[in-house]
């Protein structure tokens, strides 16, 4: 393997040795989301017609439970690497800052695509899912994934100990995600939070992604494609420039 590949191994394997507190742990979670929202409110909310609630539920929790995942995988990497102080036999490898990235946001890639087909596999034993454009469930999926494990990189060489990382969590991705659409149309908010949602780059990714299962939306895929895509742009340039300085790395 080249240095990069031996990296991108290194933080795959990290999270797999683990599985079932990385991976099986957030499958459990949104099963549970699932079993008690898709139950308690089956035969409450109707959001699209020929959709139950509980199949329109679960794209919204597998996308949310990926990105939080992608997330998770590169900024706990690093700051588990800073406090611990190992993060000094990487600044003496031949690895460039672009090396750093893919291998970091690379394994947040697959740790977050893992964890969305899970839940996708254990929502079989409650609804039955269709799956009309599977090209625009791969794109969001994995645009979604590598925008998540850029922003957690950015957090991760941010913070310097973790109740920063926990605060960034808390205080901005969590509220972010729960608002973007995973329980609800933004069809069903007053005028004013939905024109605040269409700020929301989450809710472009949560709508998008729920279109290639039933090729209904609130907006266009394509508009919410260009979101997505740019949006992912910017965060990864803003990783790799970090990266580059060495924001907080060679301090």
């Amino acid at each position: 393997m080249t240095g990069w590949q031996m990296l991108l191994y290194k933080e795959v394997l990290r999270f797999w040795r683990v599985a079932a507190q990385t991976i099986a742990g957030p499958v459990l979670t949104a099963m549970l989301y699932l079993l008690i929202f898709g139950h308690a409110l089956e035969s409450h909310v109707k959001v699209y017609d020929q959709v139950s609630y509980t199949a329109f539920l679960v794209p919204g929790l597998a996308m949310m439970s990926l990105l939080q995942n992608a997330f998770a995988n590169s900024s706990s990497s690093l700051i588990m690497s800073k406090v611990m102080g190992n993060l000094v036999f990487l600044l003496l490898t031949p690895l460039s800052y672009l090396h750093w990235f893919v291998a970091y946001v690379g394994a947040s890639v697959v740790r977050g695509l893992v964890v969305g087909v899970g839940v996708l596999l254990v929502s079989v034993f409650f609804t039955e899912l269709s799956f009309v454009a599977p090209l625009w469930i791969m794109a969001f999926a994995v645009l979604g994934a590598a925008l998540m494990g850029s922003l957690g990189l950015v957090a991760g060489l941010w913070a310097e100990k973790f109740d920063q990382l926990a605060a960034f969590q808390n205080f901005v991705v969590m509220p972010m995600t729960f608002l973007s659409g995973v329980f609800y149309s933004i069809h069903s908010l007053p005028a004013f939070w939905q024109t605040v949602s269409h700020f929301n780059p989450f809710f472009y990714m949560i709508d998008g992604f729920r279109y290639g299962f039933f090729g209904v939306s609130d907006v266009s895929p394509w508009l919410s494609l260009g979101v997505v895509a740019s949006t992912a742009a910017l965060v990864s340039v803003w990783a790799l420039w970090l990266l580059r300085s060495g924001y907080k790395v060679r301090s």
